[in-house]
């Protein structure tokens, strides 16, 4: 069993945590937190995968995927903030 099959494993543990945090969050804000944090492990998931098999081009889909994760976590933060104003009003 290679280090990298351990790593994978360990990161998998780490997403099921991460999918509590999202689902068990005292706030929308820890919410958020859990699903950028599944993010990032399902990045990391992919770079491992692409390593274990030798397949270069799934690197090109985890740097797509984190873009797009990062701009939807930030296109929600912003709408989350429009909200809370919203009903402080």
């Amino acid at each position: 069993m290679s280090i990298v099959m351990v790593a994978l494993g360990v990161v998998l543990a780490f997403v099921l945590l991460c999918i509590l945090r999202a689902l068990k969050g005292p706030s929308l804000w820890d919410r958020l937190l859990g699903l950028n944090l599944i993010t990032t492990k399902v990045i990391i998931i992919i770079v491992l995968f692409s390593y274990l098999n030798g397949l270069p081009f799934l690197l090109d889909l985890a740097i797509i995927y984190a873009l797009v994760g990062f701009i939807g976590t930030i296109f929600t933060a912003l709408f989350l903030m429009g909200r809370v104003k919203e009903a402080k009003k």
